[in-house]
C-alpha cells in the first residue's frame, strides 16, 4: 500500500512539473521585440542605419551607448517618422554626462497607429464614417550608459521595456552592450552584442517568444578635406555574425530560399549596411548610404544643420524595395550650449588634453635663431660699480670781496 502511495504521489509531482513547464514553454522567433531595431535617428537613418558606426547620434543609444562616455554637454533629442498606412513613430531621448568619462541616457519611444476603423462582430455596416475606431502602439522605455574603460576604449549597457497594446497586451525586455575601440586617429571598430540577455515577449495569452542574442561589427573612418573645407566620413555595419537572424528578413526577393549569411563569406559582406557623410566646416552635412548592400533599391539621402552649436537639425530619405519612401527628420538641442560657448577641450577631457600638450614636439629652430632668442628673452644684467664709501662733505663756500675762499 506505501508503494502505491509513493508511485501516485510521484506520478503527481511529474504531471505537476510537465504542466507548469508547459505552461511557461518559450517559442524561439525571429525578430521578438523587433520595434527596438527602428531607426529612430535621422542622421544614421540617412548613412544607410550604419547607427552602431556613428559617434555623436544621442537618437541611437540603444545601439551605440558607448558614445554616452564622449558626452560634455546636456542634449534633448527628438524625432519623427511618418510611414505608410498612416503609422507613425515618436522618439525622445535625453543625455545627461556624468563626471569621470561618463554619462547616462534614457529615451521614450512609440511606433503605432491611430483611428483604425472597426467593426464589432454581430454588428451591421455602418454608414458613412459613423465606425468604431481603435490604436495600436508599442510604447518602448530605454535607459543607457556609457563609461570610457580605458585608453582608447568605450563601453555602453542599454536596457529596454516594451509594453504592447494590440489585440491583446505584452511586455517585452531586452538588454545590449556595445564597445568602441580607437584604432588611430579617426579611425575605428565597433561591436555590438544585441540582446545579451535574449530578446523576450510575453503575451496576455500566456506565450512567451525569444530571439537569440546577436554580434554586429562597425568601422568608421574619418578623412579632413582642408581644400574643400569640411570632413569626410565613412561608416560600414556588418550583417548579423551568430546568423540567428535570417537573410531573407527585409528583402526576401534578392535571396535563395532558407540561406543565411554564414553559408558564404561574400553573402555576409553584401548584408551589411553603410554610408558616407561630408561635413563642412561651417555646419552643413550631406549624407548618403544604403540600408543592404544586396540591393540598390534601399538607398538613402540626407542632410544635417548645426545651428549656433546649440541646435542641430536631420533629415532623412530611405527608399524601400516593396514599400512607399519614409521621410524622418530629428532635432537635438544642447540647454547648456544655448546659453554657454562650448568649452575649449570640447571631447577631450583634462588627461587627454594635459597628455595632447605633452606629447607635441616643439618646432626645431636653428642654433643661431635659438641664441639670438634666448638672449633677447633673457638679457643678462649689467652689474653697476658701486662705492660703498660715502662721499666726504664738500665745505662750503664763502664768497668776499676780495676773494673766493673755499
Amino acid at each position: 500500500m506505501s508503494f502505491l502511495k509513493k508511485f501516485i504521489s510521484l506520478r503527481t509531482c511529474f504531471l505537476a512539473c510537465a504542466f507548469v513547464s508547459t505552461s511557461f514553454a518559450a517559442d524561439r522567433v525571429v525578430g521578438a521585440n523587433a520595434t527596438l531595431d527602428i531607426e529612430p535617428g535621422a542622421r544614421s537613418a540617412a548613412l544607410g542605419s550604419a547607427t552602431l558606426a556613428v559617434e555623436g547620434d544621442y537618437l541611437g543609444l540603444g545601439t551605440n551607448a558607448y558614445q554616452l562616455s564622449q558626452a560634455k554637454y546636456m542634449w534633448a533629442s527628438f524625432s519623427h517618422t511618418a510611414y505608410y498606412e498612416d503609422t507613425k513613430y515618436d522618439y525622445a531621448s535625453m543625455v545627461i554626462p556624468l563626471p569621470g568619462n561618463q554619462g547616462l541616457g534614457v529615451s521614450f519611444s512609440r511606433f503605432g497607429a491611430d483611428d483604425i476603423p472597426y467593426i464589432r462582430e454581430g454588428d451591421p455596416l455602418p454608414e458613412g464614417t459613423d465606425y468604431n475606431t481603435l490604436s495600436i502602439a508599442d510604447w518602448v522605455f530605454s535607459v543607457a550608459w556609457g563609461r570610457r574603460i580605458i585608453d582608447r576604449l568605450d563601453l555602453g549597457l542599454a536596457f529596454h521595456v516594451l509594453y504592447r497594446d494590440m489585440d491583446q497586451s505584452g511586455w517585452g525586455f531586452r538588454g545590449d552592450a556595445s564597445a568602441r575601440y580607437q584604432i588611430k586617429d579617426d579611425f575605428y571598430v565597433s561591436g555590438l552584442l544585441k540582446g545579451w540577455t535574449s530578446s523576450a515577449a510575453s503575451w496576455e495569452s500566456g506565450e512567451f517568444e525569444y530571439s537569440a542574442p546577436e554580434f554586429y561589427l562597425a568601422l568608421s573612418y574619418g578623412l579632413p578635406v582642408r581644400y574643400l573645407y569640411g570632413k569626410f566620413n565613412f561608416y560600414w555595419q556588418s550583417a548579423g555574425l551568430f546568423h540567428h537572424e535570417s537573410r531573407n528578413l527585409d528583402f526576401e526577393e534578392d535571396t535563395k530560399s532558407g540561406e543565411r549569411i554564414w553559408e558564404d563569406p561574400l553573402d555576409w559582406l553584401s548584408g551589411g549596411r553603410g554610408g558616407v557623410e561630408f561635413s563642412f566646416d561651417f555646419g552643413l552635412k550631406l549624407r548618403v548610404g544604403l540600408s543592404s548592400f544586396m540591393t540598390f533599391k534601399s538607398v538613402t539621402a540626407g542632410a544635417g544643420l548645426t545651428i549656433a552649436k546649440f541646435l542641430v537639425v536631420d533629415y532623412a530619405f530611405e527608399s524601400h524595395p516593396v514599400f512607399s519612401p519614409v521621410h524622418r527628420v530629428s532635432v537635438n538641442f544642447s540647454p547648456y550650449l544655448f546659453g554657454h560657448k562650448p568649452r575649449e577641450e570640447g571631447h577631450l577631457n583634462k588627461t587627454d588634453a594635459a597628455k595632447k600638450l605633452v606629447t607635441e614636439e616643439p618646432e626645431e629652430v636653428p642654433a643661431e635663431e635659438f641664441v639670438e632668442e634666448s638672449i633677447q628673452e633673457s638679457p643678462v644684467p649689467v652689474q653697476e660699480t658701486v662705492n660703498e664709501t660715502p662721499a666726504a662733505p664738500s665745505a662750503p663756500i664763502i664768497e668776499t670781496d676780495d676773494e673766493v675762499l673755499e
